[in-house]
């Protein structure tokens, strides 16, 4: 494990050192944008805060100062999202032994809740462990109880929305999922920032079963005096194994604290018009999202969740591009959108397909930045849609030349492409794209992506002077800054294929 680390760390310096060097103009650019959006005075752009809207007006501003017309709500470059939140501000948990002993759980390390209107004040319930949580593992009664299940993510095993649908017909009283630590592909992380639900305004409250999120490193307090060995349970578990069904003889209580509100966050819109009036209704979006996490708990003692590489940087890429074109359009027009909501679920993006400022069925594609982290050299790209639409085509020919190889997803029980911006798009039949740096099994770039994902995603650590490597991120915008012009000159509207 040290050497690993060495080599991590070794790995990390020698991308971190072409920024000694200096990068080239327009890439010190987009950093200095990026770094102004992720710093702590943005406080982690949370959506509806102060500091999302101060970023979301330096966006606008630097977008109206590059010559783009206002595409938002009343002629602004803004486009207010309604939202409805719902946030648990405090809670206690135990585990209550026969002999009346108690075990606490702390809340957002050791175990969190879904937030939603209706839940309970306070439960005390008996609970019974029932594995992977399918139909027939809930066969014994479970009224009353809470069921403890096993939260796999592997293909061939109940997913989350099957579990809950099992431990509601079967009469639970609750949910206690725990997470995967076997999940290698993307590690649960623990402390949680915050247990909050936003959803858009309207749209139907969380309410229903409660649902409770148990780190894996407190089952054996959870499942204390039953008999059973939670590193057996989670090592079983990780490799799809049957796993047994048992009763705990001990109680779970949890007393919850619940509030909500009704707010706005705002998105940025704005339009650069086309060049050749036989296309003006064939626009193209180049998307990223300007929301983060805000403030949450505090991990090494940061509390601000900046959000460098998820999206700051993302978000300074689109203004850059519309920068560079001092004004000029393409043959197509460009929607520059800046989203909000994405990290509660893809709010912005839902909303502005469902209220678009334009006419939504000339929306002919979406270029959406999402889940990139340049962290080593610039050699293969996973394209989400690659197979879906003709946009693969455009990008395969843009690639090709820059030696960089183009493949579609490899590990599709992340279920990335369901998890960015282009997502609504692309499932309501708009082509629509996301990218990510894709590296090979067993080297050294999935570490340090993994490595990345356990130390820095969705973390105070995914800051403004994080390393990463200058060269990656470089060519990556020079690939993107030219995909983008091949789209919106392309001679044919970009098409569904499949």
């Amino acid at each position: 494990m040290a050497g690993m680390r060495a080599a991590l760390l070794a790995f990390c310096l020698t991308f971190a050192a072409p920024a000694l060097a200096g990068p080239d103009a327009e890439t010190r650019a987009w950093l200095s944008l990026a770094r102004t959006l992720s710093d702590d005075s943005m406080e982690g752009r949370d959506s509806g805060s102060p500091g999302h809207a101060r970023a979301s007006a330096l966006v606008a501003q630097r977008l109206e100062k590059a010559g783009l017309k206002p595409a938002g709500d009343n002629g602004s470059f803004l486009q207010a999202v309604p939202m409805h939140d719902v946030t648990v501000t405090a809670a206690e948990f135990e585990v209550r032994e026969p002999d009346g002993s108690a075990v606490p759980l702390r809340f957002l390390h050791d175990i969190s809740v879904r937030a939603a209107s209706g839940l309970p004040a306070a439960l005390d319930l008996p609970m019974r462990f029932a594995g992977y949580c399918s139909a027939a593992e809930l066969g014994v009664a479970m009224a009353g109880k809470a069921a403890i299940c096993f939260g796999t993510r592997r293909a061939g095993l109940p997913g989350a929305a099957a579990r809950l649908a099992a431990v509601t017909a079967s009469g639970a009283a609750a949910m206690i999922t725990v997470d995967d630590p076997g999940f290698n592909l993307e590690p649960p992380t623990w402390p949680l920032a915050y247990a909050r639900t936003v959803t858009l305004a309207g749209s139907p409250h969380p309410s229903g079963l409660p649902q409770f999120r148990l780190n894996p490193a407190s089952l054996a307090s959870l499942i204390a005096g039953s008999g059973r060995l939670a590193a057996a349970i989670l090592t079983d578990g990780g490799l799809k194994r049957p796993l047994d069904n048992f009763d705990v003889p001990a109680r779970f209580s949890a007393r919850l604290s619940i509030s909500s509100r009704d707010f706005a966050s705002e998105q940025v819109l704005a339009l650069l018009p086309g060049t050749n009036p036989a296309l003006k209704d064939q626009m193209v979006v180049i998307s990223a999202h300007i929301d983060g996490f805000g403030r949450g708990e505090a991990v090494a003692g940061d509390a601000i969740y900046n959000g460098m590489f998820d999206d700051a940087a993302y978000v300074a890429l689109i203004v850059r591009i519309a920068e560079q074109r001092r004004g000029k359009g393409f043959a197509r027009p460009l929607l520059v959108a800046a989203f909000t909501g994405e990290e509660k679920g893809l709010l912005g993006a839902r909303w502005f397909l469902e209220h678009p400022n334009v006419p939504r069925a000339s929306i002919a594609a979406v270029l959406n930045l999402d889940q990139l982290r340049p962290l080593f050299p610039l050699k293969a790209l996973t394209m989400h849609g690659l197979s879906n639409t003709s946009l693969g085509a455009i990008a395969a020919a843009v690639t090709k030349p820059m030696k960089i190889a183009l493949r579609p997803d490899k590990e599709p029980e992340r279920a990335l492409n369901t998890r960015a911006d282009h997502w609504p798009f692309l499932s309501t039949g708009i082509p629509a794209s996301n990218f990510l740096f894709a590296y090979d099994s067993g080297s050294l770039e999935e570490k340090l992506a993994r490595d990345w994902a356990v130390r820095r995603y969705h973390r105070p650590q995914d800051g403004p002077d994080q390393p990463f490597d200058m060269d990656g991120a470089r060519d990556f915008n020079r690939f993107f800054t030219a995909y983008v012009a091949a789209v919106a000159n392309a001679p044919e509207r970009p098409k569904m294929l499949k």
